[in-house]
């Protein structure tokens, strides 16, 4: 059985967590090439909250949508601050984007030209928020 669920646009394909992360919630982060050095770039994907996520909150357990709405940033850090309480120092935000759906969120990736495969849990990188 394979662990990749896809494609999601260009023949991509997400790891079974990683799209279950998604649906139930879990935002996901890659790290990508910085503009210079001395900077560290992500880019984010939040899936946005709804009124029935916070109900099942309430309730103790989370809900899965396979027609979330996602909010997508691209952020760039200052290295050396990177650790510390002042992260934000610096930090410049590249871009946004908001996708309806996993078809869209697909889309979007390929038009960023990232790949589901290079995003991973916020705790498994360098990600400060």
């Amino acid at each position: 059985m394979s662990n990749l669920i896809g494609p999601a646009g260009g023949g991509r394909e997400w790891a079974v967590d990683k799209l279950n992360a998604l649906r139930l919630g879990q935002w996901l982060v890659a790290e990508i090439p910085a503009s210079a050095p001395g900077r560290q770039t992500f880019v984010e994907i939040m899936p946005i909250t709804t009124p029935a996520d916070e109900q099942a909150r309430r309730e103790g357990w989370k809900r899965s949508d396979r027609a979330r709405t996602f909010r997508l940033e691209h952020w760039e850090f200052d290295s050396e601050r990177l650790f510390g309480f002042d992260y934000d120092i610096g930090a410049v935000l590249v871009r946004t984007g908001v996708a309806v759906g996993e078809p869209e969120l697909n889309a979007t990736l390929q038009v960023w030209q990232l790949d589901p495969g290079q995003f991973v849990y916020p705790w498994q990188c360098d990600y400060p928020r």
